[in-house]
């Protein structure tokens, strides 16, 4: 199996700077996609970034597209998420995902192992 344990977040003013950390262990960190979702208070889950086993191929929603950057580290086994020119609708808790297979990276069900989140609040 794979644990996730995601850092990073925290309070920001509008057009401030976070990165989030997801350390992973257990599945060699090579074998499996990641990717990042959010979720706002009263909102659905909501697809982030992706980025592909081999980091060849990245993956973003239209809204964080130009702000936000997924990379990912395979010395420490950790993918990051840059988010810059954060906005108040940014708020929500992020959580990391690891998909060992599949390729629909935007539909939450393709990946099997989650971390527990972590809060990042946006303030106008």
């Amino acid at each position: 199996q794979v644990q996730l344990v995601e850092s990073g977040g925290g309070l920001v003013q509008a057009g401030g700077s976070l990165r989030l950390s997801c350390a992973a262990s257990g599945r060699p960190f090579s074998t499996y996609a990641m990717g990042w979702f959010r979720q706002a208070p009263g909102k659905e889950r909501e697809f982030v970034a992706a980025i592909s086993w081999n980091a060849i191929s990245t993956y973003y929603t239209d809204s964080v597209k130009g702000r936000f950057t997924i990379s990912r580290d395979y010395a420490k086994s950790t993918v990051y998420l840059q988010m810059n020119s954060l906005k108040p609708e940014d708020t929500a808790v992020y959580n990391c995902a690891a998909a060992p297979h599949g390729s629909n990276w935007g539909v939450k069900d393709t990946y099997d192992y989650w971390g527990q989140g972590t809060q990042v609040t946006v303030s106008s």
